[in-house]
């Protein structure tokens, strides 16, 4: 057994960040673990606005920190997204739409907003601009390839690792290190300016239904996001906005049911009946049902289509727009297509058309 050579917290120092749970940083003697904590990170002590201890399962410390520079980051975010909503004419004219008789589900899935990809070592580039020019056009194209049905309503999927981290330390919401493009508040800035622009554009074309996942990447972040943006629209009687917590939402529109997820909850093969069980009177209700999943980046195969048919349900993946990371590179996932993907569904007909925007 390899022994474990960390230093531990001192019983008068764990009596103190127990009483305190919030404690200046004057209150750790020198040479602590803490100091070891913020040496191993870069972190001068003098920076630390305040601390919070607790320990893991295995009984090893782990702090939340906030530095002076991150304090004030998180208070002129808040004045920033307040000054951009505040700013912004919200109370939107209802436009008048010819009703139709097809469901648009257009879903950009895993944007990764704040992603960095260097072409020399990844063999493309991918960063903030690239990101939002990739799902703005990805979307107007979407829009394009659609002209040809009479579109009554569109189903926007929100979420599914809209933002690729989830705190100041640019780690996924369980701490997994990334490689990030510019600071975690230009991320949710630039996200729900994103999401708007997105949201201006379909509301051209019918009546707009957003439904927000919950991801793994932003957990946490994405679901403030899709309260923002439902904050944005609340005035705006063509758009709704389900940015509940539940991880599996469930959309009913004629005689299809549709279920979407990020992907990384559930196992595939229990989602059908997950959809039965969760959704009784809408499964008795439809004859097409589908669940559209997220996180892989990629299509999963099963025999002739992209996708799985069980009984009753059909299980599918969506592409990404976004390029690989270092990491990604390095382990050899680098092949699948990125794109912008739509599906349009008739009322009582089920899936009839999949659109593809690649790049």
């Amino acid at each position: 057994m390899t022994k474990d050579y960390r230093p531990r917290l001192t019983d008068e120092e764990y009596n103190l960040v127990l009483k305190h749970r919030a404690t200046n940083i004057e209150n750790i003697s020198e040479n602590s673990v803490l100091d070891n904590y913020l040496i191993e990170r870069g972190i001068n002590k003098q920076d630390v606005v305040s601390v919070k201890h607790w320990q893991n399962a295995a009984g090893d410390p782990r702090f939340s920190i906030v530095t002076k520079e991150e304090f004030i980051d998180q208070s002129q975010i808040l004045a920033d997204v307040h000054n951009f909503i505040s700013d912004h004419s919200i109370k939107y004219k209802k436009i008048k739409h010819t009703p139709g008789r097809h469901l648009l589900v257009i879903n950009p899935a895993d944007i990764h907003i704040g992603k960095y990809a260097n072409e020399e070592e990844t063999g493309e580039d991918y960063n903030i601009p690239v990101a939002v020019s990739r799902v703005i056009s990805g979307v107007q194209g979407l829009i394009h390839k659609s002209k040809g049905f009479d579109i009554d309503r569109v189903l926007f999927c929100i979420g599914n690792d809209v933002l690729h981290v989830d705190n100041v330390y640019n780690t996924t919401t369980k701490g997994t290190p990334q490689d990030a493009d510019g600071k975690w508040w230009e991320h949710y800035e630039i996200a729900l300016k994103l999401y708007v622009k997105c949201v201006e554009m379909l509301r051209e074309v019918a009546p707009v239904d957003c439904v927000h996942s919950m991801s793994n990447h932003d957990y946490q972040s994405g679901f403030h996001l899709a309260h923002s943006l439902n904050a944005w629209f609340r005035q705006c009687e063509d758009v709704t906005v389900d940015a509940s917590v539940s991880h599996r939402k469930y959309y009913k529109w004629g005689s299809n049911l549709i279920g979407l997820e990020h992907g990384d909850g559930a196992k595939m093969n229990d989602l059908p009946l997950l959809m039965a069980q969760e959704r009784p009177q809408d499964w008795a209700s439809s004859k097409f049902r589908y669940w559209y999943l997220h996180h892989l980046h990629h299509k999963v195969k099963h025999k002739w289509r992209d996708g799985k048919d069980f009984i009753g349900v059909t299980v599918e993946y969506l592409r990404s727009p976004s390029s690989a990371d270092s990491w990604h590179a390095r382990k050899g996932f680098t092949g699948s297509p990125k794109a912008v993907e739509a599906y349009v569904h008739e009322f009582n007909a089920g899936q009839v058309a999949r659109l593809t925007h690649f790049f």
